[in-house]
């Protein structure tokens, strides 16, 4: 397994981006490429369609309120790897600032761990980035 993480630090309080992002069927409200997300079983499940009318499907692992996280993972997608986990956290770092945590552990299959993980540093980099200019906004 190889793992990654991208963490970006924003001038918003925890709760104002956890309420953004902390809804499991929440993505396309501030991340641009997804453009729908529909929840089933009982909002474990999630199916992603993106710009290009891509299909992902996500299972919800774990989900906690309090600490502004969830863990989830990929049960379709057209990704090299298997046994996909990732991590979505929200950490207060005191009035009017939070830092987001968005991370990864996965087997690449089919391609190099490099590869691999320069695909879901790219993916969650500029998931971020979309983040704070919705934030901004």
């Amino acid at each position: 397994m190889t793992s990654t993480t991208v963490t970006l630090d924003v001038p918003h309080a925890a709760d104002r981006v956890w309420q953004l992002i902390g809804g499991f069927g929440s993505l396309p409200d501030w991340l641009p490429y997804i453009t729908d997300s529909r929840l089933s079983r009982g909002g474990r499940l999630r199916t992603l369609t993106n710009a290009d009318g891509g299909v992902i499907v996500e299972r919800l692992e774990a989900f906690d309120e309090a600490g502004r996280s969830y863990r989830y993972s990929i049960a379709q997608a057209p990704f090299p790897v298997t046994g996909y986990l990732s991590t979505l956290r929200v950490i207060d770092l005191g009035p009017g600032a939070a830092r987001v945590d968005w991370s990864g552990t996965f087997t690449p299959d089919g391609v190099s761990e490099s590869e691999a993980t320069a695909l879901f540093e790219g993916i969650y980099r500029d998931g971020l980035a979309a983040l704070a200019g919705t934030l901004d906004a």
